[in-house]
């Protein structure tokens, strides 16, 4: 009988295999890239240390340059091994759904614009009971001109005018 000695305990709870250390590492540089790509105001609200930032200024200067692109997100997803992470995945997220809950509210907005034009005075009415800082005859005033335009098929710049309106004054 002869005994092998292994460096390696199959039954390590520490132990983590080459693959795994890959595929973490590929994560990171996927990360690495997608904040890279984040246009420089949202990348500016993430929680960067100052190397990373100093990397993202290379980063925004080789942006057209596909290979040395590549060679630097590794680069950046060695960096990230020494941040935590799940912080700076969190505050993406927050980001992200930041945007999403504006979209949100414009459809709201835009839906809102679309029932007073074509519900009438009585879409006025509502609208103007929910929001006390709307004025009665601007709001007509908006709708109407907003009508017209719709009816004739022209652009509609009261349209626009009306959605702002709606957005700058709309408690709901």
């Amino acid at each position: 009988m002869h005994h092998l000695d292994h460096d390696i305990d199959e039954f390590d709870e520490d132990y983590v295999s080459k693959t795994d250390v890959k595929r973490y590492m590929h994560e990171l540089q996927d990360l690495a890239l997608t904040i890279i790509r984040l246009p420089k105001a949202k990348r500016n609200k993430l929680p960067l240390n100052e190397e990373l930032q100093d990397a993202m200024v290379l980063a925004d200067k080789i942006l057209n340059k596909p290979d040395a692109l590549k060679r630097h997100s590794r680069f950046v997803a060695k960096l990230l091994t020494e941040v935590d992470v799940d912080v700076l995945k969190a505050e993406m997220d927050a980001l992200a759904n930041k945007h999403q809950q504006q979209s949100k509210q414009h459809e709201k907005f835009e839906l809102l614009r679309d029932q007073l034009l074509a519900g009438g005075n009585q879409e006025v009415e509502d609208l103007l009971a929910q929001c006390a800082g709307m004025e009665r005859q601007k709001l007509r005033q908006l709708v109407r001109q907003a009508s017209k335009e719709q009816a004739n098929n022209k652009p509609s710049k009261s349209n626009r005018d009306l959605l702002a309106y709606i957005k700058a004054h709309y408690q709901g």
